[in-house]
């Protein structure tokens, strides 16, 4: 699970990473925009970054579910060939003390008849 967090992490850094090295549009020279046009323009750049953030929130999002959902499955897996692994040990445990059972009494039985015919003897 840790290198699963470790993993999403280290992608969401390098989409991070990609995203800023990204070309920006070049802007005209602020000495050539007006008092409203550089609100617009830091108007325009905050939709941007807060729009890029969403959509690495989402990425990021998405990228947890998937982890977790292959967690998830994982888990069921492992209960499963756990639940096996058990049933099939208790099975051969079984079967062993079956065997013992019957090998012990097969010996009690025949040093009854062995102590039986020393006996009649």
């Amino acid at each position: 699970m840790k290198k699963q967090i470790l993993s999403l992490a280290a992608v969401a850094l390098l989409a991070f990473a990609v995203q800023s090295c990204e070309k920006k549009e070049p802007k005209p020279g602020e000495e050539d925009l007006t008092l409203g046009n550089k609100v617009d323009t830091l108007t325009t750049d905050i939709e941007q970054a807060k729009d890029t953030a969403v959509v690495k929130v989402e990425n990021a999002a998405a990228e947890a579910k998937a982890a977790t959902n292959k967690t998830v499955e994982e888990v069921k897996d492992a209960a499963k060939k756990t639940a096996t692994e058990v049933k099939e040990a208790s099975k051969k445990a079984a079967d062993k003390a079956e065997a013992a059972a019957k090998a012990a009494k097969d010996g009690t039985v025949k040093t009854a008849k062995d102590v039986n015919e020393a006996l009649k003897k």
